[in-house]
Order: structure tokens, then sequence, then C-alpha cells
């Protein structure tokens, strides 16, 4: 034992060393070469496990010591303090012999982890319903299962001095670009943090434009997601006790592909690829759309519709701006309450606010019928978004752009378009250009954006993901 070889290692130090905690179990163990000491928690360990791999290890203990680690659960090595604290705290059994300095590790820990079942966030209507769960072997597991791939390629690394979290990644050595996987390994190693505990943590340091809203990472907790985005040519990384899995590199693009256009026919899948796509110009430019023509530019309407908008709006006694940001607050309040309050509650919330405060605030005059209607649109196109992150981006964007159409009208709305697309195309997600394949221009990948390819077609078009945008820094 390297770092305590002057103290002398029995019960007495070991209780002091994880500070006489009442579910650490350190008890004498009789063994042929000397006395062993045992030390595990109760609350990550089984006692009737470890008792059993113990039982089984010491019918070799006849046999030369390094033979009591050849079982699937057992491992002999030297150790040093940092070694015993890190292999304890992460649900191991250790077995210490002082007088040979070496260090018996059991795997006997208890399964806290719930069966796989579809997340609630990511629900499809055909194909698969399992779900990763809060254990990484259970997840590679199921991804396994999928890909019957011999080089698919799993590496491991514990990260955070405190919370000493595993991170899992796997990729598919054919298809995945070298360079990528060295950029994306090199920044796993930056990773400095001592208090590491979730993939959100993680993302901070794996995004190339943490500040920017949108995701470059794509969050997801479904199997074949994962598998779909590995041939591909992608990086799926785990993380311990964390169902969800962060996918890289990505486009824009890949926040509206959904599992279920693969698992329907050809026309079906594109068509609902170009909804969720009129849908995102919809969150974005309706409420913008409103304000501009009723503050601005209402000789575009036709004359019946003109004296009708006007005639909602008569009696409003602020800017349609401020109607807006009224409304829009107020789902966003509905959402939050729906989703912190327990199910049941949730759902009547969202009645209650929906339907009896809304009415009454149109009842009131405080609101016009027609932005109500404009905000349930825009609302329900957010929600096409197939995965959270993305739909989060969308909604907190109308918002510059409804004062920019408040301001200048058509000419704001414009002007936003024209900063967002030059935001979109100056980002990137390891380095690989975040709007491809448009910039750069890849014809061969443009027509899967809006359609679904044929699965006949599919393999014959398979390339490895990189647009070799090798000179792009990070730029935080």
């Amino acid at each position: 034992m390297s770092n305590t070889s002057k103290q002398v290692v029995d019960k007495k130090y070991l209780k002091q060393l994880f500070f006489n905690s009442t579910d650490c179990v350190i008890n004498d163990v009789d063994w042929p070469i000397g006395k062993g000491i045992l030390c595990y928690y109760s609350s990550l360990a089984d006692g009737a496990e470890v008792n059993k791999q113990i039982n089984i290890i010491q019918q070799r203990a006849s046999e030369k010591m390094s033979n009591w680690g050849k079982t699937a659960a057992s491992n002999v090595k030297p150790y040093s303090e940092d070694e015993l604290v890190k292999a304890v705290c992460k649900g191991l059994t250790a077995v210490i012999f002082p007088e040979a300095q070496v260090m018996l590790t059991i795997s006997a820990q208890i399964d806290f982890s719930r069966a796989p079942a579809e997340p609630i966030s990511e629900q499809i209507v055909r194909g698969a319903h399992d779900g990763f769960v809060e254990n990484v072997q259970k997840n590679l597991t199921l991804v396994r299962q999928k890909l019957g791939r011999r080089d698919l390629i799993v590496k491991s690394i514990q990260v955070g001095q405190n919370t000493i979290t595993d991170i899992t990644y796997l990729y598919i050595d054919s298809f995945a670009d070298k360079e990528v996987v060295e950029q994306f390994e090199s920044r796993l190693r930056e990773i400095q943090n001592e208090n590491i505990m979730n993939t959100g943590e993680i993302e901070d340091y794996l995004e190339d434009d943490v500040f920017s809203p949108f995701p470059q990472l794509l969050n997801t907790e479904r199997p074949d997601r994962v598998v779909f985005n590995l041939m591909e040519g992608k990086i799926a990384i785990f993380t311990d006790q964390s169902p969800t899995v962060l996918i890289a590199p990505v486009t824009f693009f890949s926040f509206y592909q959904s599992p279920d256009d693969f698992n329907g026919r050809v026309v079906v899948g594109s068509f609902f690829r170009l909804l969720r796509i009129a849908s995102l110009v919809i969150a974005i430019y309706l409420p913008s759309f409103y304000i501009a023509v009723v503050s601005f530019h209402s000789e575009i309407l036709p004359i019946e519709i003109s004296k009708k908008v006007k005639l909602a709006i008569n009696d409003i006694p602020y800017r349609p701006i401020f109607e807006a940001i009224i409304m829009e607050l107020f789902i966003e309040l509905i959402r939050e309450a729906s989703i912190r309050l327990p199910k049941p509650i949730g759902q009547t919330i969202g009645v209650v606010g929906g339907l009896i405060i809304g009415d009454a605030i149109v009842k009131a005059g405080l609101v016009s019928n027609l932005m109500v209607i404009v905000v349930a649109l825009t609302a329900i196109s957010s929600f096409v978004v197939p995965t959270l992150e993305m739909n989060t981006s969308i909604r907190i964007l109308r918002f510059p752009f409804m004062a920019a159409a408040a301001i200048f009208g058509f000419f704001g709305m414009a002007i936003g378009t024209i900063v967002l697309l030059i935001h979109l195309l100056s980002l990137s997600s390891l380095r690989q250009p975040y709007f491809a394949p448009f910039i750069p221009l890849d014809t061969s990948r443009f027509i899967d954006v809006f359609f679904r390819t044929p699965y006949f077609k599919f393999h014959k078009q398979q390339k490895t993901f990189s647009f070799r945008m090798k000179k792009k820094g990070r730029k935080s």
C-alpha cells in the first residue's frame, strides 16, 4: 500500500478512513495466508452475495494468490489508499491483506436500477418501446443486442475528484471519423471539475459554444436512436447512474428526426419530417408575424379580414407586443406548473389554466381572441419537435423575434432571420458544421434532411459523419 506503507492497516484505521459510518462494514476474515480485513458499504453491496463470493474464493485459498481473482466478480491487485476508497465508494467489496499489501475486490453491488421502459419524453407509435435505465451495463446490453458488431468500440474514463463519475463512450470503428474521436477524447481529458454528476455538466465541456441557444449534442434515452446514430459514424456518451445518452457530433436537422420516421412507410415518414420543419417556422415566426401585421402592415390583409382583426383588438388597452408577451409567459407558466406538480394535479392545472383562466382573460379584454389562437398554434407547433432541448431553444427564440417585429415590423423579422442564419452557420459540433449539409453543401445528404430515404438505398449512401471542418476551433 504505497500511500500508507508506514501506517498500520487495521480495523481501527479503516473505520477512521471511512469516518466511522454506520453503514460501513469492517470485519476480520480468516485466510490461510493470514488475517484479511473485509470492508464494504452495506448500503451499496449485498451482504449475502459478498459472503457467497468470499466462500467461492476461499476454496481457491490453497492455490497461489494470483488465482484468487480468477472469477467474473473478483480481482486481486496491489493497492493504494485512494484506490481502496474509490473501490468501496463505488460499491465494491474489498478484502485487504496488510502483510501482502494486496487488495481483493469483489463485485456484489445491489442493483437499484429499474426495468427498461419507454422514455416519457420520446414515445413512439410503432417500434421498440424499451429505454435506457440508470445502469451503464444494462444500457450497453440494450445497444449490443441491437447492434451485433465486433467493431463497436466501448471505452470508459473516470471524471470528477469527489463524485468519481464513470463515462462510457461508444463508436463504430468502421464508420467513426478518427479525427472526430480524437477531438472528443481530448475534451474528455480536459474535464477538471471536482463534481461531475450528470450529462448536463459533461455537455458543457463537450459543446463548441455553450452560450448558443441551440444544443450541439443530442440527448436521448432510446436504444434504437443511439444505434441509428452509431451507424452514421457518431459517438454515444453514457454516464453512470443516468438514463440519458449524449450523441455527438450532430447537425441542426438531427433534432427533427424521430424513430417513427423509420418505423413507417417512406411517404408517411417524409410527410411528418416535412411537418416538423414547417412547425419550426410556425413556432418561431407566427407570433412575430401577427405583431408585425397588426402594428405596421395591416394593408397586406384582405379588407374583410382586416376589419375583423381591428374589431378584435380595438378594446385591448396596450400594444400587440405586450399582449403576446403576456400570453407567451402564461403558456410557459402553465407548462412549468404541469411538469413540477404531481401528474394528476399537473393535468388539472393544464385544463384550468388553458380553458378557464384563458377564457377569463379574453372576456376581461386583456387579450384578444386572435392572440389566443396565435399563441395556441405556436405552442402546438413547438410540441411537434421530437427533442426537448431544441423545443426549449425554439420557445426562447420567439421573444427576440417578437421584439424585432414590434419595433421594425417585417424588416425587423428579416434582420432577426439574418442574424439567426449567421449564428447557425457559425456553429459546430465537435468541429463539424452544425448546419450541414447546406453549409458546406453536400448534395448526397441534402434530400435526407426533408425526406426519409428508403432502406434499400440507405446502406449504399451510408458514410462517415465528417465534413472535414478541421480549421474551425472551439469557442469556449
